[in-house]
């Protein structure tokens, strides 16, 4: 019986053409971010335990895989899964996003960094999800955030740059959602949500593009049906401005949608946001969404989502998350964020030629001899090669075979444009005569 040989679930291998598709997205990508004045860094794929599951990472924290303490023994193993706890048998876990660890790595490194801090973050995460379509058990986040600035110019910064690499990208139709979590703890305090019951309720209201206004009803009915009614009115009185990618970010607008009593500074604030955002790519827009409720605990203002019609779930967001860093520093520190979820985006991008140009060296089988006569040589071989690399071209090498067209198509398709023949007579790359790959 054969082994299975296939990637682990929800994990995947990448082609060389996939693979260098992936990579000339991500450069954009860096390209981008750092003309916006962004510095890239690095942090482990693993932080400690108790970090990862310290209430700051949402639901996600239960999507962690841990990593099991050095020297259990079987005795340990059993009490672990006598007691249902395995908490004691793991101190580290792989990364289920890059925020957690930027705000231990500023925590850690602060002497090191300007007061206002602006990063880029570029790596895999790892979350024990349900393997299914654009949702993977690791896949790479592509993340910029700003720390120490505590005004709207950070969400400003964010959005113009993570536009801007869209743009770059040639991901048209984008809409960046906007909303403020005070603006939803008013509206949930106007249908009568309990203080402490609020996350509850956001959590509810997060899958309204899944269940639609009569399933975010019928699952509120347990905060009371008065509760429930009134945000199903609010519900569907919205419901036509979200069909048409959400509300003008004017204050006027804003408040047109919204009960009377919610936060004026919140909505001043995205107002603000929005008269900034005057030099945005075509292409891109921005709109305010009284539904966005992102679903990570640790935002305190700001929020923030990227919609493509041709994706059914968002390909980016994230907001400010003020409270975070002082979890680990002791002293609050402002911070805001935007992450690109590159598998996703990665599926929308338009289909880009191949790395074009390049030649093809078929040789005939080299020998180890260095007698002229004896054949082509190794170390002829490799002199012409390293001679065609040093004038520019990318080199292949293939051996000659009776039949050499599926070697020179599976060329042509890599990109490679022109083939020459190296036998005993080569003695430089001068010597070969190019022709075309056709």
């Amino acid at each position: 019986m054969a082994n299975n040989v296939t990637a682990p679930r929800g994990m995947r291998d990448f082609l060389p053409p996939e693979k260098a598709r992936r990579e000339r997205a991500l450069a954009v990508i860096r390209q981008t971010y750092s003309a916006h004045g962004f510095e890239e860094i690095e942090t482990p794929v693993v932080e400690d335990y108790e970090r990862l599951h310290s209430g700051l990472g949402g639901d996600n924290e239960k999507l962690s895989f841990s990593v099991l303490k050095r020297g259990l023994t079987a005795d340990d193993m059993a009490a672990a899964h006598a007691s249902g706890d395995a908490h004691d048998l793991a101190d580290l876990g792989l990364r289920f996003d890059l925020t957690v660890p930027l705000a231990r790595f500023y925590a850690t490194n602060r002497a090191d960094l300007p007061n206002v801090f602006r990063a880029i973050q570029i790596a895999p995460v790892w979350r024990a999800e349900r393997p299914q379509k654009g949702r993977y058990r690791q896949f790479v986040q592509a993340d910029i955030d700003i720390i120490g600035e505590p005004g709207p110019l950070a969400e400003v910064e964010l959005i113009t740059a993570t536009s801007a690499t869209l743009s770059a990208l040639g991901l048209n139709g984008c809409t960046i959602r906007l909303n403020d979590r005070r603006i939803l703890f008013g509206l949930l305090d106007y249908c009568g949500v309990a203080p402490e019951r609020r996350e509850s309720a956001l959590i509810t209201i997060d899958k309204l593009d899944k269940i639609g206004v009569s399933g975010v009803v019928a699952e509120l009915s347990e905060f009371g049906p008065d509760s429930a009614a009134v945000l199903g009115g609010f519900l569907e009185k919205i419901e036509p401005h979200l069909a048409g990618g959400g509300v003008p970010l004017t204050t006027p607008d804003i408040l047109s949608v919204l009960p009377d009593g919610i936060d004026p500074e919140a909505v001043a604030s995205l107002e603000t946001i929005a008269n900034a955002l005057t030099e945005l790519p075509d292409g891109v827009q921005v709109r305010f969404d009284p539904t966005l409720v992102r679903g990570m605990g640790y935002y305190t203002g700001t929020i923030f989502e990227i919609a493509h019609p041709e994706s059914g779930s968002s390909v980016g967001g994230g907001g400010r998350y003020d409270g975070m860093i002082g979890r680990f520093l002791g002293t609050d520190v402002p911070a805001a964020g935007f992450s690109i979820g590159f598998e996703r985006i990665v599926d929308l991008l338009p289909e880009n030629e191949s790395v074009r140009g390049g030649i093809v060296l078929v040789h005939d089988a080299p020998t180890a001899g260095a007698v002229p006569g004896d054949g082509l040589t190794l170390q002829a071989l490799a002199r012409i090669k390293s001679q065609a690399v040093a004038a520019g071209e990318r080199v292949r090498l293939e051996r000659r075979t009776k039949n050499l067209t599926p070697i020179l198509d599976r060329a042509a398709a890599a990109g490679f444009t022109h083939f020459a023949f190296v036998d005993a007579h080569a003695t430089t790359f001068a010597d070969l005569t190019r022709k075309p790959l056709t």
